[in-house]
């Protein structure tokens, strides 16, 4: 006999509280197997595949592709153990899946009988999903029909072949007049994402504004009519990244120190070891390496504060975070053990974490429990920063752009490639001297890569 399990949306990382729904991975009525994924969603880090630890049928899927989901609700039920003979005829178009796949719901269906519905569950929890629904639409399937009769005529596209599965996406296009058939998705197999949109309505906002048309001015002003400023929710990445930096300028009493450094024989250094047939080496690779050499030698500095506890736990591992810039927003992949790491190692992990970073993949994991962060802000050109510490980490190494600068060398004025380096610390992990030491260490493998040979 079949016993039902209901597998509920798990912690996908620290700080996570809820999760939007991008695509379903399976249907009801599908054999699932132990671990397999049957839902991708969009936390405020990351895109995952959700796996069920459940095997068996799905017999009910809760929430709308586009839905926010919180932690701990329902996402399917599953039979265990049922007939292999119901599955074969469900999976053949009968009962309630063949019911479902013509896109309309029964009559009979709402009033309680209990039979399961393609992307729905019971009649309680349709009604709950119906709540949700945005817009009026069909069951969860992404199935091709007409619009709805109360639609608006933009509405009519919708039924054509466009690389877009949230019904949120699809409202917030017709709603400002946007042709989906125009973009290209930054999702995985180019699906259109919300990001997606929001970026398309800003960059036709910002065209109409600075080309304005003189009749549609002055038909505004006649009507009165004023520009609107712009609301931009702070939710997913942008507000996870909100939370975190206002929570790290509320609970740690952080300080800057900074200095320049001579970072020709560093680049030097990184030209001799990217020789043909070598594995490359970055420069960011060679920085983190210099990082985890002066945490050995400040090892202070790799800490956390537990206020509850009122104590400093210094942690025994680095794992290094490093800020990437990615479409979705800024992120902060994470090198587990870095201090183990050689730097052809810290290179190519470096890579990989940035790759995935881009194409939206990252784990959870790979986001989280970073015990120090290193920011390149030089990629973005400028010299200096006074960067806002990754709570609850204890301080992060800030590196400005290398440019060719006049610098005193061997006692003669010559041009040679000068890095700001900047050191932000929390002032109840350590004082100004311990500071100090880290940022000048570093400074001095910069000017003299040689010095990482006393570490080795």
């Amino acid at each position: 006999m079949a016993v039902v399990r209901e597998f509920t949306l798990p912690d996908l990382g620290e700080g996570l509280t809820e999760a939007t729904i991008v695509q379903w991975l399976v249907e009801v009525g599908q054999v699932v197997a132990v671990d397999q994924p049957v839902v991708e969603v969009e936390t405020a880090k990351a895109m995952v595949e959700v796996p069920c630890p459940y095997g068996g049928v799905v017999t009910a899927r809760f929430g709308e592709e586009g839905a926010e989901v919180p932690v701990g609700s329902p996402l399917v039920t599953v039979a265990v153990g049922a007939v292999p003979d119901d599955l074969a005829r469900e999976e053949a178009g009968g009962g309630a899946a063949g019911a479902a796949d013509t896109g309309a719901l029964p009559p009979e269906e709402t009033t309680g009988s209990g039979n399961v519905l393609v992307g729905y569950g019971t009649s309680a929890a349709a009604a709950r999903r119906r709540r949700v629904r945005p817009g009026g639409a069909g069951p969860a399937q992404d199935v091709p029909g007409p619009p709805a009769p109360a639609a608006p005529p933009a509405a009519a596209p919708e039924s054509r072949t466009i690389p877009v599965i949230s019904p949120l996406v699809r409202r917030m296009a017709r709603e400002n007049d946007l042709d989906l058939r125009e973009l290209t998705g930054s999702g995985r197999d180019g699906l259109i994402l919300r990001s997606d949109v929001e970026r398309a309505i800003r960059e036709r906002e910002t065209a109409t504004t600075a080309a304005p048309v003189a009749g549609a001015v002055g038909a505004a002003s006649a009507a009165g009519d004023a520009p609107q400023a712009e609301r931009i929710p702070l939710k997913g990445m942008r507000g996870a990244a909100a939370e975190k930096f206002s929570r790290s300028r509320q609970e740690i009493p952080d300080a800057t120190c900074w200095v320049d450094a001579d970072a020709t024989e560093l680049l030097a250094a990184r030209r001799a070891m990217n020789v043909p047939g070598a594995p490359k080496v970055s420069l960011l690779a060679l920085l983190a390496r210099v990082t985890t050499a002066a945490l050995a030698r400040f090892p202070e500095l790799n800490a956390t504060v537990d206020t509850r506890t009122r104590e400093i736990v210094r942690l025994p591992a680095v794992h290094l975070g490093f800020a990437a810039q990615t479409d979705r927003g800024l992120v902060v992949p994470v090198v587990r053990d870095a201090h183990t790491r050689t730097v052809e190692d810290l290179s190519a992990e470096m890579a990989r974490l940035t790759e995935t970073a881009r194409s939206g993949g990252l784990s959870p994991a790979e986001l989280t429990h970073g015990t120090f962060t290193l920011n390149n802000y030089g990629v973005f050109g400028v010299d200096g920063s006074t960067p806002i510490i990754n709570h609850p980490e204890a301080a992060m190494l800030g590196v400005g752009r290398i440019a060719a600068k006049p610098w005193v060398h061997e006692g003669e004025l010559a041009v040679r490639q000068v890095v700001q380096l900047s050191f932000t610390f929390d002032h109840r992990v350590c004082d100004g001297a311990t500071a100090g030491g880290f940022l000048r260490f570093v400074a001095d493998c910069v000017e003299q890569p040689a010095l990482l040979l006393r570490t080795l």
